[in-house]
């Protein structure tokens, strides 16, 4: 697993260097006339559909949502798919519901692209057109490059769709921040061993990096086998904040862009609740440490500090030179180095999580 995450921006920087499949697919899509867009997968490939979903909305201005893949399988319902943009995002390409709601889709009037690790698979064979990701086997369970691979894709098919040349030109700035969040890897493995004993962590975030918050949940409850709950910063703040209380260890990601100040209200809120607080943050240029200081001071009192209610907070910093849409693939490094090492520290083995298997397959 952590030579797999240690990959991420190779392949980050070799599926930025031909633009050609994306080119081709924007256009063939334009061609279909969409209007709406929906994302179909499982798992780690469902949490890039949700930022896939972001990017849709906000980046090209077009109506996107989730697709319910048992409508296709168990209940056969049919559904018009007209001026419809269906993806299928499937590590494998072999993942069944995926497949057959793709198929389904398509016959439905829909135009379908696949965006999958492997450009021979049934997936792949069914779409009008295929995103390979290019990642490489991925030998570790809990899938690391496959899911910054997916999201590079989606950013890359994005950007080349709106004509946005300065998201295109950000990517490549991509693997300078997720070296940068490489760096925490000492750090956070401090946290894992403060957090070995925990059962429950609260994860939150928002906007493009809400993605984030969900795979890194899953990422821990797929190693560390901990009760990790992703929120929506806002959604967290419509009910579920209530179970926070002293000690209650929570993990926020706050990052650069639209959501920071409303990241950094979220924290405070869960300092006042005597939150046990972990917070990642990407810093943007020209923040200085003192203003980052005085904002950490601000938010949940000193960094790596006993507050004075007791609990304790960490602040994770690494420079996160990226706009807010290309923020969650270097955000999600300090998550799954945390995964890891939190496996590691309650004596688990990261690359073979219990009951798992590297393709699931479901109907």
């Amino acid at each position: 697993m952590r030579d797999e995450i240690l990959e991420q921006a190779g392949i980050v920087e070799r599926l930025t260097s031909d633009p050609t499949p994306f080119v081709e697919a924007a256009a063939a899509a334009r061609k279909a006339d969409v209007r709406f867009v929906l994302y179909c997968a499982r798992g780690t490939s469902d949490n890039a559909a949700v930022y896939g979903k972001y990017l849709a909305t906000i980046n090209a201005g077009l109506p996107a949502g989730l697709a319910i893949p048992s409508a296709a399988t168990l209940y056969r319902k049919p559904s018009d798919f007209r001026r419809c943009l269906v993806f299928a995002i499937s590590q494998s390409g072999e993942t069944p519901d995926v497949a057959e709601y793709l198929t389904r889709a398509r016959e439905a009037g829909a135009f379908t692209i696949a965006v999958t690790n492997d450009d021979s698979s049934v997936l792949a064979g069914r779409a009008h057109c295929v995103l390979a990701t290019g990642a490489g086997p991925e030998r570790a369970v809990a899938a690391t490059k496959t899911y910054t691979s997916q999201l590079t894709a989606l950013a890359q098919f994005w950007s080349t769709w709106c004509g946005d040349r300065e998201l295109l030109g950000a990517l490549r700035r991509v693997p300078a921040a997720m070296h940068a969040a490489l760096g925490l890897e000492e750090e956070v493995a401090d946290v894992a061993r403060w957090l070995r004993f925990s059962e429950r962590l609260l994860v939150a975030a928002r906007g493009y990096n809400f993605a984030t918050a969900l795979e890194t949940a899953l990422k821990l409850k797929e190693t560390s086998y901990i009760a990790a709950m992703p929120y929506s910063a806002a959604d967290l703040m419509h009910g579920p904040i209530a179970v926070v209380e002293h000690g209650y260890p929570a993990l926020a990601f706050v990052l650069p862009g639209a959501t920071h100040a409303a990241m950094l209200t979220l924290v405070q809120d869960l300092a006042a609740r005597e939150a046990e607080l972990i917070v990642v943050e990407g810093t943007a240029a020209g923040a200085g440490g003192a203003d980052r200081a005085r904002r950490r001071s601000d938010a949940a009192g000193a960094a790596g500090a006993p507050r004075a209610d007791g609990a304790r907070s960490r602040w994770l910093s690494f420079a996160c030179e990226l706009p807010e849409p290309l923020s969650p693939l270097a955000a999600i490094v300090p998550g799954q180095l945390l995964a890891l090492h939190l496996a590691i520290a309650r004596g688990n083995d990261p690359d073979r999580p219990r009951g798992l298997h590297k393709v699931t397959r479901t109907l």
